[in-house]
């Protein structure tokens, strides 16, 4: 280890606060470096943090298209729990309900319901009732998927908002097809149930609601992408976070940076009013 200030050799075990060649302490010599450098750095990464808090803005209220989508994100979600159609099994020995919804998928899944829909395609009881019916089940699952991608995609999307606006605009696209399909697997379904003495078929509207959330948040993110996003920087953030990608890559000695590595003229004012105001609290201090 060398003096900061005259360069002299300093054992390793040498404790002592002070330089043995010229006295000088080593501690606060090069405190206020280290405050320097410090300052220079939280400048460069709080205008990444900005820069980021700028772009969650513009995501979810930037403005009232980005507000509605939000609204309508949410609401494709809470469309699942609607059911899609519920329909009862009664044979003998067997007794039975499913609810072709997010509700009921689940309480499928645990009461063991949906485990045995396959066993039953190939019964000549059920028939094409249980092929319908697990087809139904397969495209509402597949809505519950495209419904995670849109709301990860909106959730996200403030990484990359031009992006996230085109891929939900993209999969609302898909599940409002989706949803058709499954509307119209529907409709066949309790029109050939009828007159089955089995099962008990009753339809539901969850398809439609998706089917409408789907369509407004594809126009929706159709709008914002035409009209654009454009998140709101401070002047100079671009600047300082360059150059903090080239502090950290080693192409720029933060040393030899200026303090204020940036700045505009409202920032200077802004810093010279602060300065003011903790010059003026000081001079009330002294005088009490």
């Amino acid at each position: 280890m060398k003096c900061p200030k005259c360069g002299g050799e300093i054992a390793f075990f040498d404790l002592k606060p002070n330089c043995k060649h010229c006295g000088v302490n080593i501690m606060y010599y090069t405190q206020n470096d280290g405050l320097m450098r410090d300052a220079k750095r939280t400048e460069l990464e709080s205008a990444v943090a900005r820069m980021v808090i700028a772009r969650i803005k513009a995501q979810f209220i930037g403005g009232k298209l980005q507000i509605a989508r939000m609204i309508f994100a949410l609401l494709g979600v809470c469309a699942l729990l609607v059911p899609f159609a519920s329909v009862r099994y009664s044979v003998p020995f067997y007794d039975g309900s499913f609810s072709a919804g997010l509700i009921g998928i689940i309480r499928g899944f645990s009461g063991g319901s949906i485990m045995k829909l396959p066993d039953f395609i190939g019964s000549t009881l059920f028939g094409q009732h249980t092929t319908l019916i697990f087809v139904a089940f397969i495209l509402i699952v597949v809505c519950f998927i495209i419904d995670l991608v849109v709301f990860c995609a909106f959730l996200l999307g403030f990484m990359n908002l031009t992006k996230s606006a085109r891929a939900m605009k993209n999969w609302s696209l898909a599940g409002a097809i989706i949803s058709v399909v499954v509307q119209i697997a529907v409709v066949v379904l309790n029109i050939i149930s009828k007159d089955s003495l089995s099962s008990q078929f009753r339809m539901g509207f969850g398809a439609l609601v998706c089917l409408a959330a789907y369509l407004i948040m594809f126009f929706i993110n159709k709008a914002i992408l035409k009209k654009g996003i454009e998140p709101a920087y401070r002047e100079n953030d671009l600047k300082r976070k360059e150059m903090l990608k080239k502090v950290r890559t080693g192409e720029v000695d933060i040393d030899t940076l200026p303090l204020p590595v940036f700045e505009s003229d409202e920032e200077r004012e802004e810093r010279l009013n602060a300065l003011k105001e903790a010059l003026k609290v000081e001079e009330e201090g002294k005088e009490l």
